[in-house]
């Protein structure tokens, strides 16, 4: 712990934890601190003007990066018939249907994303238990309750980020790896806040948009200027 705590102490040492970085210079000072033995996830928060307990300040959405995330997506798809045959063409890594829902009701879910065609939600509805606090319960705003499996494998394979506000009032996601370009991570985070800034509930009142910071897997956290990002 000691040790950690060094290296941290170091690479906050030239960086004013004040001071709101333009989007360019916060990610050259993550990027360039993102030193650890693996390829760290670029990660970003957002504060915002919500109070998600009432109905109309939910903040919920997807938004597909330009670059992706770097993370290797595992597919599952509830599907049969051809549309299981499209699924598997299309790339998803698990595809079935109650035999699925006995692996998943038995707690295997060796997976990050699953679909659903509509003619199965009715069988993957009695896994809301299972899939629900995991954040895997498909839901059609989300497209992932669907009939069009190939679009929606690929998407997120591609690199689709689904986002949802927390009880703070906070939405954090991953938006690239440290082996990216400076170039690549901007963009991403102005596809991402863009995609926030359009999911801004009508019950919002005041300021949306309040603070956004990043930060990597084991690196230091910077304020960004939120007036760079559009």
């Amino acid at each position: 712990m000691a040790r950690e705590g060094k290296r941290l102490k170091s690479a906050y040492a030239d960086i004013d934890r004040d001071k709101f970085y333009s989007l360019a210079d916060a990610v050259k000072a993550i990027k360039t601190r993102a030193v650890a033995k693996f390829d760290e996830t670029i990660e970003i928060a957002l504060n915002l003007g919500v109070d998600p307990r009432h109905a109309d300040q939910m903040v919920r959405g997807v938004v597909e990066l330009p670059h992706g995330t770097g993370k290797t997506v595992r597919v599952a798809v509830f599907a049969k018939g051809d549309k299981a045959e499209e699924a598997r063409k299309a790339g998803a890594d698990i595809v079935g249907e109650q035999d699925l829902f006995d692996a998943c009701n038995a707690g295997n879910m060796d997976f990050d994303r699953v679909i659903a065609t509509p003619d199965l939600m009715g069988l993957v509805g009695r896994l809301g238990k299972v899939l629900g606090p995991r954040g895997l319960m498909p839901n059609p705003k989300l497209g992932t309750v669907t009939a069009n499996v190939t679009e929606a494998v690929r998407a997120a394979k591609a690199g689709q980020v689904q986002f949802r506000v927390e009880k703070a009032g906070i939405v954090h996601a991953g938006i690239g790896k440290a082996s990216f370009s400076e170039e690549k991570l901007a963009e991403n985070v102005k596809a991402f806040v863009d995609a926030i800034t359009k999911a801004k509930p009508q019950g919002a009142k005041g300021t949306y948009l309040k603070k956004v910071s990043l930060s990597s897997t084991m690196g230091p956290g910077v304020k960004l200027d939120v007036a760079t990002l559009a």
